[in-house]
């Protein structure tokens, strides 16, 4: 099969903080003025890829060991890992987050704790090792979510709760379906911040370009105000496909490190979640994913997103880790393995012959890298049609074979 796609950039507005160390020293500074903080801290850190994770970390620790804490950081992730406190130490290692990399000891425990008030509509936990500490830090990206829209999505109010809670909080969120992450959480985060236990959060916002655009640290008492004002940034600024119809999407690769769900739904199209409305675009007939991130360790939840996946990636699979965190959200149709082709131009075939075009009609078809990063796409004639004339799309590339003689995708 000879297909052919032309490679094109996509610009974006791209504003950025030049000096990040310094912005995360600043804030701390701003947040930490007129606080108490001493003993030991623990600094929440999740399960998703964040730009300059590392820096940020270890800059933390440092502005509390200077104001004479004893920090360490714990993971916040709820079901992540394989719902155990090794797995999660490791997806922490894998973004480079080590004793050594941040200047502190990493400690990783899925026990907890019930904080559920009288009266609340769903119990309340916190990690064990976060409750014992003297103060809790929280550090997360604010953008939207993959499972549901709201004031609060994905943040410090959610790490709050599902991230601090850890597999039992997330357990108790997901049981209400999307009524429970729109509704309850926000509620749960209240009881959270009450407890007095969190002292502040970093957030952060990114921008097209997975750059860090805003530092933000608010107190406790702040978080749920003050977010949904960064989400509206973060929505402001997120990457998009470059047309709403397109025949097949090939995506090279999917992961936990890419997006909570593996692919995002928000880049797609494509929700899968019952009584919850499809988006209304893009439209894609058909998807294929081709790989899983290292990242990942084997949690290919999302991969029900695809329409046909490669036996490379089947054999990534690791099915106790997707179908915990599969389960646990109790989305299941996200967690369903695609069709499963020998390799990738196979898998593009069956992808295609799935469109049923009428003979002669020339496909649509859109190449990525991931859901994430959305910046440089490969498009066929039909789409590249639609994008000539328009400002932000550069082409870079005449039209090339997608597949190598041996049926693989060639470099993107």
């Amino acid at each position: 099969m000879n297909l052919q796609l032309t490679k094109v950039r996509r610009s974006y507005a791209r504003p950025a903080v030049a000096d990040v160390a310094g912005e995360v020293a600043a804030q701390v500074g701003e947040v930490a003025r007129d606080a108490s903080i001493q003993g030991s801290i623990a600094i929440a850190v999740g399960s998703r890829g964040i730009a300059n994770i590392v820096d940020i970390v270890r800059t933390v620790v440092s502005e509390l060991r200077a104001r004479g804490a004893s920090p360490f950081v714990i993971p916040a992730m709820g079901s992540h890992g394989g719902g155990t406190a090794e797995g999660q130490a490791e997806i922490l290692a894998g973004y480079g987050i080590t004793a050594q990399s941040v200047g502190c000891p990493i400690r990783s425990s899925m026990e907890t704790v019930e904080l559920t008030p009288d009266g609340g509509h769903n119990r309340v936990f916190m990690d064990r090792l976060a409750y014992a500490s003297d103060g809790v830090v929280l550090i997360n990206r604010v953008k939207l979510h993959t499972d549901f829209h709201g004031p609060h999505e994905s943040g410090l109010v959610k790490m709050s709760v599902i991230g601090l809670g850890k597999h039992r909080q997330a357990l108790e969120i997901h049981s209400a379906g999307v009524h429970g992450l729109r509704h309850h959480i926000p509620w749960t985060a209240q009881q959270i911040f009450a407890s007095g236990k969190v002292l502040f959060g970093i957030a952060l916002v990114e921008n097209a370009y997975d750059e860090t655009m805003v530092v933000r640290a608010l107190r406790a008492d702040e978080i749920l105000a003050q977010e949904p004002a960064l989400l509206d940034i973060s929505r402001a600024n997120m990457p998009s496909l470059p047309v709403d119809d397109i025949d097949v999407l090939i995506i090279d690769r999917m992961g936990k490190d890419i997006s909570g769900s593996g692919i995002d739904p928000n880049i797609i199209g494509r929700n899968l979640i019952r009584d919850e409305p499809e988006p209304e675009r893009p439209r894609v007939k058909a998807m294929t994913v081709h790989d899983l991130t290292p990242a990942s360790h084997g949690n290919a939840v999302g991969m029900g997103f695809a329409d046909v996946t490669t036996r490379r990636l089947f054999n990534r699979l690791d099915l106790q880790a997707t179908n915990e965190n599969t389960v646990t959200s109790s989305f299941l149709h996200r967690g369903k393995i695609p069709v499963v082709a020998p390799d990738d131009e196979t898998a593009y075939a069956w992808a295609l012959r799935s469109c049923n075009l009428a003979a002669g009609t020339p496909p649509r078809v859109v190449r990525i890298l991931d859901t994430l990063h959305l910046i440089d796409l490969h498009v066929s004639d039909s789409v590249l049609s639609d994008l000539r004339d328009r400002d932000d799309i550069t082409i870079l590339s005449e039209a090339e074979p997608t597949f190598t003689a041996t049926g693989d995708l060639s470099p993107f």
